[in-house]
């Protein structure tokens, strides 16, 4: 009876066009190319969620449409027992950083335990009679992206609980190149785990095989995973996200400068935290320059650096999403003319706690800036890490 039910109101889903069928004209206008994301693929994952225990790791990017997974799911009977919160929390409005409390979700009461709290991966205790965990949050393919370090904690909380994870896949909107230095594992933090490039060029879904395959979880431990691809995807895919990731990367412009402009999180400039171009102004109170900016506390920002002070430097917000894309690699010009712009006004450049080498995953490359390295100069000792990600990559890959 349950699996009639559920096959009744999966046909009326789909007749919306939430799933592979139906007309395409319901769909979000920033959605391009035909993509599907696997949330969207209902009949696909539904039948294996039937009858099942059910945790979520979701955030406000969780979306079947217009609809969000959880309300989804809980419409086609699906038994939700507990809903886990990344960074920025299940609504994605906390600051970078703050941390978050376990909660009650307003409208069904359901539990939700933070992963960005008192802990970051969930408890034997929290998996409990759960079966299925299912992980649904959009990722920006950039390793000191947070998102995917809860997978790695996930992944590990199920592979100790004998729990079934499963992925539902999501483009990456910088998933058409790989760029940057391999991180040392000696500077490993919650901002880069793995031994990958600062730009890998993986769907979440393709790097959580990764790190399954590769052995990363904790004792070498396999997580029993299940990884729901993106119908119509390629890496050289434009998919411009429905809704921001994270407070801070509120278009489609920011999310391709975040790997370029992030490395100011190290400095003691301000990247435009605090106002409404996030990553994409640059400035400091000491410099001068035509174009300026105060960063000011806000949603997501509500202590920014550097705030009610007038800071000069770029804005980066005329750069079009085309050129971006084109680039098909990080600038670092930004970071290497700003670090001699600052000394040259006898400012000092990266913060004292070294933040800036957990960013870049090794203390090479702020070694390399004060040695005065240009930015070919940098880009040739990568050369053989990237090269040999390349290979590993391939391994995992769902799409072309």
């Amino acid at each position: 009876m349950v699996k009639f039910f559920l096959s009744l109101v999966l046909s009326s889903v789909l007749s919306c066009g939430a799933g592979d069928a139906g007309p395409t004209k319901t769909r979000p206008a920033s959605t391009t190319e035909g993509v599907i994301p696997a949330a969207e693929r209902l009949a696909v994952y539904i039948p294996s969620l039937d009858g099942k225990n059910v945790a979520l790791v979701v955030n406000q990017t969780s979306l079947v449409r217009d609809r969000h997974l959880l309300d989804t799911l809980l419409r086609m009977g699906i038994n939700i027992k507990t809903i886990f919160a990344p960074e920025h929390g299940k609504r994605g409005k906390a600051s970078a950083g703050e941390l978050i409390s376990d909660s009650r979700d307003a409208k069904t009461g359901l539990p939700v335990i933070s992963l960005y709290g008192k802990k970051k991966k969930p408890s034997g205790a929290d998996l409990e009679g759960i079966d299925v965990v299912v992980f649904d949050i959009q990722d920006v393919g950039v390793r000191f992206y947070t998102y995917i370090s809860t997978l790695h904690y996930v992944m590990e909380a199920c592979a100790e609980n004998n729990v079934t994870l499963m992925v539902l896949d999501r483009p990456n909107p910088n998933g058409h190149y790989i760029d940057g230095p391999v991180l040392d594992t000696a500077f490993r933090s919650f901002v880069g785990m793995h031994p990958v490039p600062v730009v890998y060029g993986m769907t979440i879904g393709e790097y959580a095989r990764m790190i399954n395959g590769e052995g990363w979880l904790q004792g070498k431990k396999k997580c029993m995973l299940e990884v729901i691809p993106c119908k119509n995807y390629t890496h050289d895919s434009y998919y411009e996200l429905p809704v921001r990731p994270s407070p801070n990367l509120p278009d489609m412009r920011a999310i391709l400068l975040y790997p370029s402009t992030c490395w100011f999180e190290g400095t003691t400039l301000s990247l435009g935290r605090g106002t409404e171009k996030p990553f994409q102004y640059i400035g400091h109170p000491d410099l001068k320059s035509n174009f300026s900016f105060t960063p000011n506390p806000n949603e997501g920002a509500k202590d920014p650096p550097l705030k009610g002070q007038k800071c000069y430097g770029a804005d980066l917000s005329h750069l079009t999403i085309g050129s971006l894309r084109d680039r098909r690699a990080m600038d670092l010009t930004y970071l290497l003319d700003f670090y001699s712009r600052m000394k040259a006004v006898n400012s000092r450049f990266f913060i004292e706690n070294n933040f800036f080498d957990k960013l870049a995953g090794s203390d090479r490359l702020r070694k390399q800036i004060l040695d005065g390295y240009g930015e070919e100069e940098i880009r040739k000792t990568w050369k053989k890490g990237l090269e040999t990600f390349a290979i590993l990559r391939q391994k995992y890959l769902l799409y072309p």
